[in-house]
């Protein structure tokens, strides 16, 4: 359970925050929705939260426990996938940071494990109009040098959803979590135009899109590697003066 929630007391967070000039704190975003037949419905909080604790374990940042059900509407033709609204979302980040902002954590990482979570970048783009310290992470040019580190062989098109890259990602961090199957699973739909209005069920039977049989466990590795690294500019532009 510590991998998904923070073991941390009011103390070490007080001790934490006098060390720094501005805490930030990190907020996990995933959701519970298909993966195929070999991944957990849990995968992108699993994602999200490895994401989050490699950055915890390189910066003075008050991880948060993650929020573990978004907007996975495009998946709801698979048993065993929820939603809650985009409406929902937002106000759910909104909240969580208006929280935070009272009790003196005044800079906000939103690290999304989800591709569907649109919101999420009006949530952020809202909160810095409005003179407050917020972020999105990973951007797709953070996942793009984390792939070219890593040696991911798929492209960011075609690894779309439960491929390389997330294959990869819980072979090294929960490898108890993957099911037989991933090898033989690569599926490919690189023309994915009428997404928002067919769903996945539009493009794949079974999931999958993308090519999950090239997933190791350290490309994973270095994935986490290369995104804790990224990371490094976010954290000094939100503790920055300027």
């Amino acid at each position: 359970m510590s991998d998904l929630v923070p073991a941390d007391t009011t103390e070490d967070v007080r001790r934490r925050g006098a060390g720094v000039s501005r805490q930030v704190a990190v907020l996990p975003v995933g959701s519970f929705e298909q993966h195929g037949p070999y991944l957990p419905l849990a995968t992108d909080t699993l994602v999200a939260c490895a994401v989050a604790r490699e950055i915890a374990g390189a910066y003075p940042v008050h991880l948060l426990p993650p929020v573990t059900i978004s907007c996975s509407h495009e998946h709801a033709a698979w048993p065993g996938t929820v939603s809650i609204s985009s409406v929902t979302l937002h106000a759910v980040v909104r909240d969580i940071a208006a929280s935070l902002r009272r009790s003196g954590v005044d800079a906000l990482v939103v690290v999304n494990g989800h591709g569907g979570n649109y919101v999420l970048g009006n949530v952020v783009q809202e909160s810095s109009a409005r003179g407050e310290r917020m972020a999105l992470f990973p951007a797709t040019e953070d996942w793009e040098a984390a792939r070219e580190r890593a040696g991911v062989e798929t492209s960011l098109l075609t690894d779309m959803h439960a491929g390389e890259i997330e294959t990869s990602i819980l072979l090294h961090a929960h490898p108890e979590m993957l099911r037989p199957g991933y090898e033989t699973s690569d599926f490919v739909a690189d023309d994915r135009r009428h997404l928002l209005t067919l769903g996945m069920s539009g493009y794949t039977d079974s999931g999958v899109i993308g090519r999950p049989s090239l997933g190791s466990a350290e490309k994973g590795k270095e994935l986490l590697a290369s995104l804790a690294d990224s990371f490094g500019a976010y954290f000094s532009m939100l503790t920055s003066d300027a």
